[in-house]
């Protein structure tokens, strides 16, 4: 049986900036464990089906979430904004920042979820804002891209790499090596880039919920 994708869990938010708005989806659990606020990689949005049944899955277990534009439309039509690694993590820390004055997640601890490219965004979002990201993880992502920084990673990390993703689990492993802080890295068996296979992403989302269980505190 394929994954089947299904995004109507969540409401339509506008973040506003100084000078743009930026779109997201914002889905918020019962059990408010804790927040996740998703980085996507380059060329994906607010709408990429994986990371919406991924947010949807971590809302069964009590996560509210944030999946969000890093771009805007304009700024996406030129290819080198899609590789900003420094635009993207102002732009997580603008949505962190932004969460502070939201009443009803407010007060939840944060967490990144980054694939692809926006896993080193998000690494250095983290960076940026001290102690106020509890864990991240990284789905099938380019730590490695953040390779100036990653000596200075005190936040809980977990790498997830596809067992047939032979290019990225060799980039990641190297990126692993110069974590300093908690780390972890779990590879799924028979899993490629994307994680397309059956069953694959709830395994993500499993490794997921267990991390943050663990240090969203």
């Amino acid at each position: 049986m394929q994954t089947t994708f299904e995004t109507i869990n969540y409401q339509a938010i506008n973040i506003p900036t100084k000078e743009i708005i930026l779109k997201g989806r914002l889905r918020i659990a019962e059990r408010k464990k804790g927040l996740i606020i998703f980085s996507h990689g380059s060329g994906s949005s607010r709408l990429s089906r994986r990371n919406n049944y991924v947010a949807d899955l971590l809302l069964q277990e009590g996560y509210s979430s944030i999946l969000f534009d890093l771009l805007t439309e304009k700024e996406d039509s030129i290819y080198e904004n899609r590789f900003n690694l420094d635009l993207l993590a102002q732009r997580l820390v603008i949505v962190t920042k932004w969460v502070d004055k939201q009443k009803e997640i407010q007060n939840l601890p944060i967490g990144f979820f980054g694939a692809s490219t926006g896993a080193a965004s998000a690494l250095i979002a983290a960076t940026l804002l001290g102690n106020k990201i509890k864990a991240i993880v990284s789905r099938g992502g380019r730590p490695d891209l953040a390779q100036s920084i990653l000596n200075k990673i005190k936040t809980p990390t977990l790498l997830i790499v596809g067992g047939n993703d032979n290019v990225v689990i060799e980039l990641n492993k190297n990126a692993f090596s110069q974590l300093k802080g908690i780390k972890k890295i779990e590879t799924i068996a028979g899993a490629t880039h994307l994680f397309p296979e059956p069953g694959k992403l709830e395994d993500v989302a499993k490794l997921t919920c267990n991390w943050f269980d663990k240090y969203l505190k």
